[in-house]
């Protein structure tokens, strides 16, 4: 056995132990929790929405256990199992010009690792959610949406790669460099497109109508500085009872979005507030700080990315005979998540100082005693747990937990 080799395979088992001893730390945490509501959402919570959000979360981390255990065995197949080398001499058999038999081996096992994770996600949607009320899904629907971004990923995601292919292959020793750069121009042109173009594939997006409502939300827009290019309500209602509200895009190409289920389950001082919120990353330029943060964390992974593929210990010691760029690529899209698993909590710490951040931006422009109302009910409505334990939303959570936010936003009242 290679060098390199033990070395993925103790990250591998590192990696997993911690995963499924955090999730084994938040189902007992959670359960141990589940007879009495907290004390601090006593009058706010029945005992049975907080059991109901105690059993929904056990049953989530059931499902992420053996999704956990799953990934891990389709890894060691791709990569110490051969599936990646099979793959490309596949490919390779097929007398093909050397871009398209690694834009098709790299192609192929995308769409077959996208393939592999939809009976997990049918089994969320069909027994998990509609077990507790929440899945207002179709059989149909649900395998349209899957060809809708099988679609997507067919059309916009194999030309990109392939342009990233050709780079590697003709660009010389720093083509990361052009790469990374093409990279982000993507990103930022699907940010702005995303609104108009992508999302409405999938929902239908209804002008907010003129009322008390929608002027409280202009009012707050013109408080706050933001200009958008409008006001929508999203029919959530036709896959989920969950609800949400969000803004997206970029430039001139913004827009609001309420779900229709957020809607009818918020007053409107609640529902100003969490749109104050959402506004609140805007203003403190949370969006913008996250977008050159994964740009940075990007271009070091290209960086690392040339800096392997001329290394034959990277191709060998993951069960690879095929040495070329597509293949290094490949390799380190699977195998980076189990040597950065550190990183999960650094960047949890971050996004939930930016959810601090975003509260006090809404107890400043609208009512904090509303925020909290708006976000006990919709931590009822979803069947968000309150008592997660302290270590599973330390590592996991990009909000902070609930009772910890409503204390927050108390001292802010």
């Amino acid at each position: 056995m290679q060098t390199f080799t033990l070395i993925f395979l103790i990250a591998v088992a590192i990696s997993y132990g911690i995963q499924q001893w955090l999730s084994t730390r938040q189902k007992s945490f959670v359960l141990e929790h589940r007879s009495a509501v907290p004390e601090a959402f006593k009058d706010s919570v029945e005992l049975d929405a907080h059991q109901k959000a105690a059993d929904y979360t056990i049953e989530k981390e059931k499902l992420g256990g053996l999704d956990s255990i799953f990934g891990v065995i389709v890894l060691i197949l791709l990569t110490l199992g051969g599936g990646i080398s099979l793959i490309f001499n596949l490919w390779s058999s097929f007398g093909l010009s050397p871009l398209l038999t690694d834009l098709g081996a790299v192609g192929s096992l995308i769409l077959i690792m996208t393939a592999l994770e939809i009976p997990s996600s049918y089994y969320q949607t069909f027994v998990i959610e509609e077990k507790f009320g929440f899945n207002k899904s179709s059989k149909a629907q649900f395998f349209k949406d899957q060809a809708i971004s099988l679609s997507l990923v067919i059309a916009i995601g194999m030309p990109i790669l392939a342009l990233i292919l050709w780079v590697m292959d003709s660009i010389g020793d720093l083509w990361w460099l052009y790469a990374w750069a093409i990279l982000m121009s993507f990103s930022l042109l699907m940010s702005w497109l995303f609104p108009t173009v992508i999302a409405p594939l999938f929902n239908k997006f209804t002008p907010m109508e003129d009322g008390p409502l929608k002027e409280r939300i202009q009012g707050l827009l013109q408080r706050c500085g933001f200009n958008s290019n409008g006001i929508f309500i999203m029919d959530g209602s036709k896959r989920s009872g969950h609800g949400n509200a969000y803004f997206t895009g970029m430039g001139n190409n913004k827009r609001i979005v309420f779900f229709d289920t957020l809607i009818e389950s918020l007053d409107d001082e609640e529902l100003e507030a969490v749109l104050a919120h959402e506004l609140g990353h805007f203003k403190c330029k949370h969006v913008i700080k996250m977008l050159i943060a994964s740009s940075f964390m990007t271009l070091i992974s290209f960086a690392i990315l040339g800096w392997l593929i001329t290394q034959d210990w990277f191709f060998s010691g993951l069960g690879v005979d095929t040495h070329s760029n597509a293949a290094a690529l490949l390799l380190f899209m699977l195998v980076s998540p189990v040597f950065t698993t550190f990183m999960q909590p650094i960047s949890a710490y971050f996004q939930r100082k930016f959810e601090f951040e975003a509260d006090d931006f809404a107890a400043q422009n609208s009512k904090a005693s509303k925020m909290i109302s708006g976000l006990v009910k919709l931590y009822e409505e979803n069947a968000s747990t309150l008592t997660p334990d302290p270590l599973y939303s330390a590592f996991h959570y990009s909000h902070p937990p609930a009772a910890i936010r409503i204390a927050h936003l108390e001292s802010k009242a």
